[in-house]
């Protein structure tokens, strides 16, 4: 038998498949884009920089990862298609060398009250199927651990047929034993409503007892139904009813009744009320309705199960004595520690894959949560980090991720940590694609793509491709400023007077006493999960004296809108516009509402015509009757200042502000607004560009833009850095000064050094994280922070500072 050696040491013969490297993209037009083109390298991190509004998101996700998600639906039949969601190709001439593009962006998870960080990913469900097999007593399937299933009976006959056209009646019965806690169906806290501020029990019905926002006496669907119910007294005082008027008042089940001939449904003032305004998301609700639900309305924790939301079945059943409501209040490091404990041949499948997961929480520096920490209450870095999770043990490679600002809600500290992972999903044989400010990050790309060189029309464009290096001297704006350096200001404010927090001990917090100065610049700052945001929005923003106080809080949770809405609707711009364009012209403001009198009857005042394609994406076409528009054409022979109505609203915010400050347009209340939003750095904005389009940061700007026309004395923002280019810092900057000099309160949860180091006051939590964390370990100015360098917020703005 022979051996064949071989001695040739030449590597085998280059293949044509190793020559697709590069995704290219030619002729990009989505949103502001001009006909761009740029040659990514794959299996490389790539970091897209520009100002605010530049293009980056339209060029990395509205044109290569949609693409990329489009092209893989395409692959399943038309049937699965028809279920999923249909998308658009987006405008670009060629896009080549496209590989499975995971998606990791800064979308909140939901808000839903039943939605936690453990039903958000797969931990919840392990956690049950877990109890469920070694829980001791057995209680039963693994929906009887969870807190969104009810247990159900029912028993009742059913008809089974049989040949011949015979049937069978037979008894039957049906039973599912679920987690939930019956008194606050799985919630975890139980609604208390203050019923004097419902009414005043002085007066009858009939004299307007109701004290309810929008219950006039006269309303046909509200009070009229209570009046003339026939189940009620309408001219008794109320505290006068018997106790069975009371309890039909109060409690009645829906029950139908005849007011003047008309059906309608009459029901207690308590379920009405849980229906009509405790069922609505608070933030959507108008200024006036929010304080009459906090008011009215207090939450506690529910009695019955402690606010662990599970029935006292579920808690019974435990695992060397833990139970599920346990495991799921622990924090995560220390959850993976007891289950790392736990030895069990005949469930070894399920405790690695669990330990997998909660070590991977760990690993991206989460665990400091809890499982049972509502997935309302993360942070948008700390969202995107969820979702991060369930990609850090993959075993694919060649796939393209795609990040958006993934050091969002990270302190200097943090930001290594998360670097090394990017760098990890790279040397996996990954194209990594991140949108990033943080000159740490930008720092460790192979590959850099500068758009702008400004925002909105002013963009669009690709300033510089190629190394770091080469940024650093190309002479860009990014490049002029990746090496800025804020200084330490001197001298500081003096505060004008303190807002109290005593015993604070929402989530992690061990029961911290702060004093918060008033008339300065204050920041809070700490490495992730120290218990920033549970001081601020737990204590403060949501606190008992936070409508005394006058606290306004702006973050950058999503603006309620559809694709009618624009900033002109949204700040409240376009009412003072259209009272001038119908002053102006003698006719009714109702004609120069795209939603209203004035709409194109072709397409309702949208301007395009969507044909919907079943499970093909559907075409969004231009209307021909208003070309776009929106208007019909009779309103658009109305003029102001020599621009008809949908002139106007294609202006930037800097045009309008200038077309509306003299001459025949002047509008002074037109020109405050629009001189707020020019403020904030959202010049660029055309008036009447979908809110569906705007960023995170843009959309924290446009709420501040709106507030600062409110009375409040105390603003808290939520790292308004989000989204802000290392340029537009500064001017950030300078409006939170301009906010404290005129006689503002303004609190910044902030890691951006050059906001910290322009602060009058700084507050760091820490020391670490979750239970390493939740107490002050400094209280100061920024220069008193840099000369202790006591604590790791300290030690990176002395860093910085280059103290």
């Amino acid at each position: 038998m022979s051996t064949v050696t071989r001695t040739d040491t030449q590597s085998p013969a280059p293949q044509v498949a190793d020559s697709h490297d590069l995704i290219r993209v030619h002729g990009a037009r989505v949103n502001n884009l001009k006909d761009v083109s740029v040659e990514i390298p794959k299996r490389r991190l790539t970091v897209f920089t520009g100002v605010s509004g530049s293009g980056k998101s339209s060029l990395v996700f509205g044109t290569i990862a949609a693409e990329s998600q489009r092209l893989i639906n395409e692959t399943y039949s038309a049937f699965v298609q028809g279920f999923m969601p249909t998308l658009a190709r987006p405008e670009v001439d060629v896009l080549d060398g496209l590989t499975t593009a995971i998606i990791v962006d800064q979308q909140r998870l939901g808000a839903d009250p039943r939605s936690t960080v453990g039903t958000a990913t797969d931990a919840n469900a392990m956690l049950r199927i877990l109890f469920s097999r070694l829980g001791q007593p057995h209680i039963g399937s693994p929906n009887a651990f969870s807190f969104n299933v009810a247990s159900v009976r029912a028993s009742g006959a059913i008809t089974v047929e049989r040949g011949a056209g015979k049937t069978k009646t037979q008894k039957a019965t049906f039973t599912r034993t679920g987690g939930m806690c019956t008194r606050c169906e799985g919630r975890g806290a139980v609604s208390d409503i203050d019923l004097t501020q419902l009414y005043d029990d002085s007066k009858s019905i009939a004299e307007g007892a109701f004290t309810i926002p929008g219950w006039k006496s006269d309303s046909f669907w509200t009070v009229r139904v209570y009046a003339e119910s026939g189940l009620l007294d309408p001219d008794k005082p109320i505290r006068e009813f018997t106790k069975k008027e009371m309890q039909n008042f109060l409690y009645r089940e829906p029950t139908k009744v005849k007011v003047e001939g008309v059906n309608l449904t009459y029901e207690g003032l308590i379920p009405k009320i849980q229906k009509s305004f405790l069922s609505k998301d608070r933030e959507a609700m108008q200024p006036h309705i929010r304080a009459f639900v906090d008011r009215a309305v207090t939450f506690t924790t529910c009695p019955e199960c402690d606010g662990t939301r599970l029935s006292e079945a579920a808690r019974s059943s435990k695992i060397k004595g833990i139970s599920i409501a346990d495991a799921c209040l622990m924090q995560i490091s220390d959850l993976a520690e007891w289950v790392r404990g736990l030895d069990e041949p005949s469930v070894a499948p399920l405790l690695a894959a669990l330990l997998g997961t909660l070590d991977s929480f760990v690993e991206i520096g989460l665990g400091y949560l809890s499982l049972d920490r509502p997935s309302g209450t993360l942070s948008g870095g700390e969202a995107q980090r969820v979702k991060m999770i369930r990609h850090l043990g993959s075993s694919l490679t060649d796939t393209t991720y795609v990040f958006d600002e993934p050091t969002v809600g990270l302190h200097p500290h943090d930001i290594q940590r998360m670097n090394d992972l990017l760098l990890r999903l790279r040397d996996k044989g990954n194209t990594v694609l991140v949108v990033e400010h943080k000159p740490q990050t930008i720092a460790i790309a192979d590959h850099v793509v500068d758009l702008g060189p400004g925002a909105g029309t002013a963009g669009g464009t690709v300033c510089f491709e190629g190394t770091v290096e080469g940024l650093r001297a190309g002479g860009t704006v990014t490049g002029r400023h990746l090496d800025d350096r804020a200084t330490l200001k001197e001298p500081v404010r003096k505060p004008t007077g303190t807002l109290e927090i005593r015993g604070a001990t929402r989530h992690n917090l061990q029961d911290v006493d702060v004093d918060i100065p008033l008339g300065v610049l204050c920041v809070v700052t700490g490495v992730a999960g120290s218990g920033k945001s549970s001081l601020i929005h737990g204590s403060l923003v949501h606190g008992s004296g936070a409508a005394e106080s006058g606290v306004v809080s702006v973050d950058q949770g999503a603006i309620k809108g559809s694709r009618r809405s624009n900033p002109a609707t949204y700040t409240g711009l376009l009412d003072p516009i259209r009272k001038a364009f119908a002053k102006a012209n003698g006719v009714k403001p109702a004609l120069f509402s795209a939603n209203s009198e004035g709409a194109c009857p072709t397409c309702n005042g949208i301007g395009v015509i969507y044909t919907d394609l079943a499970m093909m994406a559907g075409v969004a076409t231009t209307c021909e009757e208003c070309e776009g528009k929106r208007f019909e054409a009779s309103v658009l022979d109305h003029h102001l200042g020599g621009r008809d109505i949908s002139e106007v609203l294609a202006m930037s915010v800097t045009e309008a502000e200038e077309f509306f400050a003299a001459g025949e347009a002047r509008t002074p209340a037109a020109h405050r607004i629009l001189g707020r939003l020019a403020d904030v750095g959202l010049g660029y904005l055309t008036l009447g560009q979908p809110l569906t389009t705007l960023s995170g940061g843009e959309r924290q700007r446009l709420k501040l833009a709106t507030h600062m026309a409110e009375k409040g004395g105390v603003y808290v923002l939520d790292e308004p850095t989000t989204g802000l280019h290392l340029a537009d810092v500064e001017q950030l900057l300078g409006l939170l000064d301009r906010l404290v000099d005129s006689g503002k309160s303004v609190i910044v949860i902030e890691h951006h050094q050059a906001v910290m180091a322009h602060a009058d006051w700084i507050i760091d939590l820490g020391p670490g994280a979750g239970h390493d964390g939740g107490r002050i370990v400094f209280e100061g100015t920024p220069a008193d922070l840099v000369a202790a360098r006591s604590t790791l917020t300290g030690e990176h703005l002395a860093a910085y500072v280059g103290a």
